[in-house]
């Protein structure tokens, strides 16, 4: 049965019937007053302030391809600021001036995706090589002798790796490059420094409504929360209890290169899970232990997302024209496994996600 793909925009998302509710997502732990609305300006100044601390030491460590440790770390501080920023100006947009959130979210959410694919080619091309030397088995990719000729190890999967490998490196490392061109782009461009000049802006003024000065911001964290659970009760978990999923084996490997619709209702999940923390580290000033408990849940949800971004370009490269027959097998089954991992992940959110809602009293 075709899954629904949730809009987390659409106040209405998600009418299933609810899974129970891990008993902590539900726990009041704001003590001394109701949060208001200056406690949604603190945290926008704070991530705000973040994000221009980010841009700075991005700026500052270079920006040759791949990078240095402290370029990465950089980036990746940046892109994250963007998120919460974004996040919470959706999750909490009936406080703040209409005109200007609604023109920066998209923005934020532009300029974080153009500087998160870089990192997620070279991810993936990490996960996909350390996936097919796995598959090889413990003598890895074939060698070469002091003559220069293969000394391939037994098994049809090792004669094609290290071809297949080789292919993904160029497909994957072609792509990485583009990414960080377009980045580089991106960031010399006059629409990054629009967004930039914006965030400077919130850094010192955030504008909130009238009304959001004596606000209770719980109502919407708790929207927020709620589209979550709908969603969550909206995914084929009975199909994530099984270990075995093959209609999504068959998908890939077919000549539709589309993603695969099974994914997109977790994906869906893994970002509402994403609004519902970010809405209570505004709420909690981070202090928020009862979110350790869903951790296992989110890492959950990471690793569905980086097996089925792997698994498209394992397929993708499996219909290149002209590969030998060896190299194709070894890319049909590297794909296969990445698709047993998404349903592996799958299965671990199920138990992480329902062993919380057993502990509701």
């Amino acid at each position: 049965m075709a899954q629904q793909h949730l809009d987390p925009t659409d106040p209405t998302a998600g009418s299933s019937p609810r899974l129970a509710v891990p008993p902590d997502l539900r726990d009041p732990r704001v003590q001394g007053g109701t949060p208001v609305g200056e406690v949604l300006a603190d945290y926008l100044r704070d991530q705000a302030t973040e994000f221009l601390r980010s841009l700075r030491q991005h700026r500052e460590t270079g920006a040759a391809a791949g990078g240095s440790a402290d370029s990465v770390d950089a980036a990746r501080a940046l892109r994250r600021s963007a998120r919460r920023i974004s996040g919470t100006l959706h999750t909490f947009r009936p406080l703040l001036d209409t005109d200007w959130s609604e023109g920066m979210r998209p923005e934020l959410a532009w300029l974080s995706g153009t500087l998160a694919r870089e990192h997620a080619y070279a991810a993936r091309l990490e996960r996909l090589l350390g996936a097919l030397n796995r598959l090889s088995g413990p003598t890895g990719f074939p060698t070469q002798t002091a003559g220069g000729s293969d000394v391939p190890p037994k098994g049809h999967l090792t004669i094609g790796a290290a071809k297949a490998g080789a292919l993904l490196d160029r497909q994957l490392t072609l792509a990485r490059t583009r990414a960080h061109s377009a980045a580089l782009q991106a960031l010399g461009s006059s629409r990054f420094h629009a967004v930039a000049d914006s965030v400077a802006v919130l850094a010192s003024e955030v504008p909130l409504t009238t009304a959001a000065t004596a606000a209770d911001l719980r109502p919407l964290a708790a929207a927020a929360q709620d589209r979550l659970i709908d969603a969550v009760a909206a995914l084929p978990l009975l199909t994530a209890g099984h270990p075995y999923n093959a209609e999504a084996l068959v998908h890939g490997l077919s000549a539709d290169a589309a993603p695969h619709p099974q994914d997109a209702p977790w994906h869906q999940v893994r970002l509402l899970l994403r609004l519902h923390r970010y809405a209570r580290e505004c709420l909690y000033q981070e202090d928020v232990p009862s979110d350790v408990r869903l951790l296992g849940a989110g890492q959950a949800l990471d690793r569905h997302r980086d097996a089925a971004e792997a698994a498209a370009p394992a397929a993708s490269a499996a219909r290149t024209p002209r590969i030998a027959p060896a190299t194709a097998y070894a890319l049909g089954v590297l794909h296969a496994d990445q698709r047993h991992e998404v349903e592996a992940a799958r299965f671990a959110f199920q138990q992480s996600w329902q062993k919380e809602a057993a502990r509701t009293p």
